[in-house]
């Protein structure tokens, strides 16, 4: 497979990485928020059609699905995500985004500092080499932009807005992912590749009072500070240690003044995992210890609530076995297995619904500097959500989109 389209993917990827380029690095400037990437959208669309693609928009409220048929074959999903982050970035860059909106009713930047406007690109340079070679391939293509994976609703949207039923359910599914690796590398795993996520809030209800008399109170800033730390022996203590997860409580919110003791404290966090067991038992072990800390005040039981987030992704064994023997012979010591990655991605909700698919991530670092941040003393590369991360977008962007055809013409000769 590799020898047979290698030189031709190279050659046509080069041809066409100039307008690539340009599309990269005008979605990067205008970053649009989750639900609402209408003008991200449509330039998506418009690059599909003049591809050829039978293109429709508004699934799932601003996602779109372009549709190539090209003769008997099997149906191969590529999906891409088209929003952004409510965060400032501080790149530098001369395409830098200094977009604002309006998000949970303040004013905030918006910046693609996950990656999306790079697996756009990339995704819309492979739709344009597997077009350009649509000679030596049969089967269906079915490129799939998704609107809202940051909060990860968008693949629910899409799905619930009927996007197997309206264009049918593809054979296999594909995306990536960028990562803080050097460029040119590919990472992916067998079975979990990105973990269990659910949000977590809970209310300590207590009595306020004066500061200077809190024997007259019944403390919540107490109760939360409490839960916090005894809640991370259910990660050390009650879980497997061989079995990831993690409990992070990212806000605390109660109070007005110092010297008073507030009613209530309510906390938020994200719970991660990669085993449903293991998940099972810290939403267990979670509410067990918000319990058990307003009981130790003798305070009302507090208010607990988890929310479902994204499941893991599952990479399907036999898919990822045949397109790695592909990219290994064309890429060679590039390719390489890695452990799952702790954040959550809602790419699982297609495989979930019975699609085999693959996730894989890309590295966009100058190897020169991943190799000097591994060094004793080392400064870390930004990853993904910082407001530095900057991929090197050339030799990102080309790889990518190489990875990705080489994928979908491996699954296409099934």
């Amino acid at each position: 497979m590799a020898d047979r389209y290698g030189k031709n993917l190279d050659e046509q990827i080069s041809r066409d990485y100039p307008g690539i380029e340009l599309l990269y690095k005008d979605l990067h400037a205008n970053p649009e928020l989750a639900f609402a990437e209408v003008r991200t959208a449509k330039k998506l669309a418009d690059e599909l059609r003049g591809l050829g693609f039978d293109v429709t928009e508004g699934v799932g409220k601003t996602g779109v699905v372009g549709i190539l048929r090209n003769g008997q074959g099997p149906t191969i999903m590529v999906r891409t995500e088209l929003d952004a982050l409510p965060m400032e970035e501080k790149t530098s860059l001369s395409y830098a985004s200094n977009i604002k909106t309006t998000y949970a009713g303040k004013e905030t930047f918006v910046a693609h500092s996950c990656g999306h406007d790079l697996h756009m690109a990339a995704w819309v340079g492979t739709a344009m080499t597997l077009a350009n070679i649509r000679g030596q391939w049969q089967g269906t293509l079915m490129f799939v932009a998704q609107p809202a994976e940051e909060v990860l609703s968008g693949a629910k949207a899409m799905l619930d807005d009927g996007l197997f039923k309206r264009f049918g359910k593809p054979d296999f599914a594909f995306a990536l992912h960028t990562w803080p690796m050097a460029y040119g590398e590919i990472g992916f795993n067998v079975g979990a590749v990105t973990s269990n996520s659910d949000g977590f809030e809970a209310v300590f209800h207590g009595r306020g009072a004066h500061g200077s008399a809190p024997d007259k109170s019944i403390d919540p800033v107490l109760m939360a500070s409490r839960f916090v730390v005894d809640v991370q022996g259910v990660i050390s203590r009650e879980k497997d240690p061989f079995q990831f997860g993690v409990f992070s409580v990212g806000a605390i919110q109660g109070g007005t003044s110092g010297n008073i003791i507030p009613d209530n404290v309510t906390l938020r966090g994200t719970i991660r995992s990669y085993d449903q067991s293991v998940r099972t038992k810290m939403h267990e072990g979670i509410r067990r210890t918000a319990k058990a800390a307003a009981a130790t005040s003798g305070a009302p039981e507090p208010e607990v609530n988890i929310l479902p987030g994204g499941n893991a992704v599952i990479n399907n064994a036999a898919l990822v076995e045949r397109t790695e023997a592909t990219l290994r012979a064309a890429l060679g010591a590039n390719i390489k297995r890695m452990p799952p990655i702790t954040p959550s991605e809602d790419f699982s909700e297609y495989a979930d619904a019975g699609v085999p698919a693959m996730f894989f991530l890309v590295g966009v670092y100058d190897p020169k500097d991943v190799e000097a941040s591994r060094r004793p003393g080392g400064k870390p590369l930004p990853g993904n959500h910082s407001p530095s991360f900057a991929p090197v977008p050339e030799p990102t962007i080309k790889s990518s989109v190489k990875a990705m055809s080489l994928a979908v013409l491996t699954a296409l000769q099934r």
